[in-house]
């Protein structure tokens, strides 16, 4: 079991919170889309056999990692930003905060940062000594599922159907690359025709033209944290395929609607299911290492 926040470091490294902040706050500033990367870094690692850290851990002549995983190879980004907060952290207190916890911390603290609502973090968390490039390529959902598969993806790992929406609505900040979106605004219908006009001006048709071009993923307010995105839903503004799901005439379109009328109700959800995200099975007592670095196993 974590322990409960915010006490896990109060003895061990009582200026973690402060230490990560502002690591967190000047990535951001350099960059206002590193924001939703570390989010991602956080959801990408919990979903793949639990919250561990495994997803930090590069490849070795022989090790295999998950950075090379398809959901994750050209896409996940941030690591360089992880390195300089590990640092920090460790100049204060070394060989005592893990890369796991870390990397909770960090993605609270880009949500607050760019305008979203807080959370107390649970912490105890340990680092994993090995990784699953396979169970990342069958763990994280593509932008390419239907509601069915999102679902049964978010119950794999014991998240609801509204935790699913809930956390969806992270897609009000960051960026998505061109060959993750081209199917859907020039074959789909159910997308405003306006949207798709403005999205097809950076995203050519052709595969392999363009393919790395990006795109807000929330049209109105790309680095706010708001609610938007689930208002962005109602009028066929979805970016990806995934994203237009959850408002397509199925059994989510009424939690579309109550998130896109009352921000309260979107936050109030959102923040408890990142606690419940930050539970899958954690590594904690002697389970796992404190890495060093977070690129290896100790």
């Amino acid at each position: 079991m974590l322990n409960s926040p915010p006490n896990f470091y109060s003895k061990t490294c009582p200026n973690v919170y402060a230490t990560i902040k502002s690591q967190v706050q000047s990535a951001i500033n350099k960059e206002a889309r590193m924001g939703a990367s570390l989010l991602r870094l956080f959801f990408h690692d919990c979903f793949v056999n639990g919250c561990d850290g495994s997803i930090l851990l590069d490849d070795t002549s022989t090790f295999t990692g998950e950075k090379t995983a398809a959901p994750n190879q050209n896409s996940v980004r941030g690591f360089d930003v992880v390195d300089n907060i590990k640092s920090a952290v460790e100049n204060v207190c070394p060989g005592v905060v893990s890369c796991a916890d870390l990397l909770a911390i960090t993605a609270r603290d880009s949500v607050v940062i760019l305008g979203g609502p807080s959370w107390n973090v649970k912490l105890g968390r340990r680092d994993a000594r090995t990784a699953s490039r396979a169970a990342a390529n069958n763990g994280i959902p593509p932008p390419t599922s239907n509601l069915n598969n999102l679902i049964s993806f978010f119950q794999n790992v014991g998240l609801s159907t509204r935790d699913m929406v809930a956390l969806s609505g992270s897609h009000t900040i960051g960026q998505a690359r061109c060959t993750n979106f081209r199917a859907r605004i020039y074959n789909e219908t159910n997308l405003d025709p306006s949207f798709a006009q403005t999205r097809k001006a950076n995203c050519p048709r052709t595969a392999g033209s363009g393919d790395n071009n990006l795109a807000p993923l929330d049209l109105q307010t790309p680095t706010a944290f708001d609610n938007n995105y689930h208002k962005n839903l109602l009028q066929n503004r979805g970016l990806l395929h995934s994203d237009q799901q959850l408002f397509n005439g199925g059994s989510t379109d009424s939690l579309v609607r109550t998130y896109a009328s009352s921000p309260s109700t979107f936050s109030s959800d959102f923040t408890a299911a990142m606690i419940k995200m930050g539970d899958i099975k954690p590594l904690t007592g002697s389970n796992g290492e404190i890495r060093k670095n977070c690129r290896k196993i100790n």
